[in-house]
């Protein structure tokens, strides 16, 4: 193919670009031809020549414990390499050549004379370079954020479902239920009791609804008891005393209080009034876990607000960094429940609320205690300490999982380095928290062995 000046005023950034200097620039470079296949670059290979693809196409992947993950295409009369002031080294990926393709390709021993005698090419390739970081950041935090937001989507489904599942167990146990009452209640208008009887009743049934006793009772105490009431109620005519015990034992009825009933109440009235103290403490029951179900749904969307910052604005504002912390522990409750792992929270009480980006912040706690998570076995320890340093609010995230290597933990904040497999990690989840950390004028580091990670960031409290 020969190149002239006409066929590179086709490429957008050098549309403006004077003749002289693009033929300067066809006249010192070379041609490169590569075939369906081929490897125009390799991880490692350095970065030292600029190219433009004249024809053809190339995909840049990465590779992840040994898959490669597609990540973009270089097109036609696409500027690619190395650029002017870049301070690129080596390669990050893997460029493989998807059409025949062809490479003009400018040697960065050209780059002096360039950019001394040829202002307007350079600065089109300085351009060019300039919006590909932006390109690349954006997407880049785009991919983190949907990868982080669809763990978050995953455990907030898990999570609203335990609650949203029991609401809808309790409630259609509760209309069954009381579709029996019309036929308790007819048994127990027709009992004849004096307004003392009545009085007697009520203040035991209401008092351990208002003043519900906790029941601290062993597996083992509990059967046992189970099987003592279930007998002195089969004893003193209760025909269906089996269904009864679980209930009356869940509010602290045992056979003692039983005896003070029936001794008030008389042998005769004795069964049909047990039968519908239990039919209220059920119906009771089953509201008290239809609250508990719909309050465990209002804290989830209310941590999902706070996590999100929904309802705020974009700019820095004075935070209590407990309540994201806090947060993102319930957002990513389920990870922790399913490896058993045990949380110890050492805040300093009354911690100054330093200045920040609320949902940018979140997103560092959402990748530094997922990764902790996913660094240990069952039953590991997080461990999460806050405290005043200086003019800097510290926080540690401690794991006792199985440690970074030393040939590792250099590179945790690369772009695109993670020890995780394809679809797991996009390797831009700790360089995405150091960019955000360094937003907010902090720092963050990280130290490891066995059995102990730390990592540390200080957020500025101005």
């Amino acid at each position: 193919m020969k190149i002239s000046v006409d066929h590179l005023h086709k490429i957008p950034d050098f549309s403006t670009v004077p003749d002289d200097q693009l033929q300067w620039l066809i006249d010192h470079s070379h041609l490169q031809k590569y075939n369906i296949g081929d490897f125009s670059f390799e991880k490692g290979d350095a970065i030292d020549s600029l190219f433009i693809v004249l024809k053809g196409q190339i995909a840049i992947k990465i590779k992840q414990n040994g898959n490669y993950k597609f990540v973009s295409y270089i097109n036609t009369n696409t500027i690619g390499g190395l650029l002017p002031f870049s301070r690129a080294q080596s390669a990050l990926g893997y460029g493989e050549v998807t059409e025949d393709t062809e490479l003009l390709i400018l040697e960065k021993s050209f780059f002096k004379e360039m950019i001394a005698k040829h202002y307007e090419l350079t600065e089109s390739l300085v351009h060019n370079m300039t919006s590909r970081v932006r390109e690349f950041t954006k997407n880049n935090l785009q991919s983190e954020k949907m990868m982080a937001l669809g763990k978050l989507s995953a455990g907030l489904a898990h999570e609203l479902n335990n609650p949203a599942s029991a609401m809808l167990r309790s409630a259609k146990a509760l209309k069954k239920h009381l579709s029996h009452v019309p036929e308790k209640f007819k048994r127990i208008i027709s009992i004849q009791a004096t307004n003392e009887e009545i009085d007697i009743v009520n203040n035991l049934l209401f008092d351990k609804i208002t003043n519900r006793p906790e029941n601290n009772m062993s597996l083992i105490e509990r059967n046992e008891k189970e099987d003592q009431l279930e007998d002195w109620l089969e004893n003193h005519n209760v025909t269906n005393a089996y269904e009864l015990t679980e209930t009356l034992l869940d509010f602290c009825i045992d056979v003692s209080a039983i005896k003070s009933i029936h001794k008030e109440i008389g042998a005769k009235s004795f069964p049909t009034t047990i039968e519908w103290i239990e039919n209220v403490l059920t119906t009771e029951k089953m509201v008290d876990e239809i609250e508990e179900a719909s309050d465990r749904i209002s804290n989830l969307v209310q941590s999902v607000k706070s996590y999100t910052h929904m309802d705020q604005t974009p700019e820095k504002v004075a935070t209590d960094i407990h309540t994201g912390i806090k947060s993102t522990l319930t957002m990513l409750n389920h990870k922790l429940k399913q490896k058993g792992i045990i949380i110890q929270k050492q805040f300093q009480d009354n911690l100054i609320a330093p200045k920040i980006f609320v949902s940018e912040i979140n997103q560092v706690w959402t990748n530094l205690i997922d990764n902790a998570i996913d660094a240990m076995d069952h039953g590991g320890t997080l461990t999460i300490i806050t405290t005043k340093d200086g003019d800097f609010i510290k926080i540690e995230i401690i794991d006792n999982g199985k440690g970074i290597s030393k040939e590792h933990i250099n590179a945790v904040f690369d772009p695109f380095f993670t020890t995780k497999s394809i679809g797991k990690g996009t390797g831009m989840g700790l360089e995405v928290v150091q960019r955000i950390i360094n937003q907010h004028n902090g720092s963050i580091k990280v130290t490891s062995t066995k059995g102990e990670t730390i990592f540390t960031v200080c957020l500025p409290i101005n």
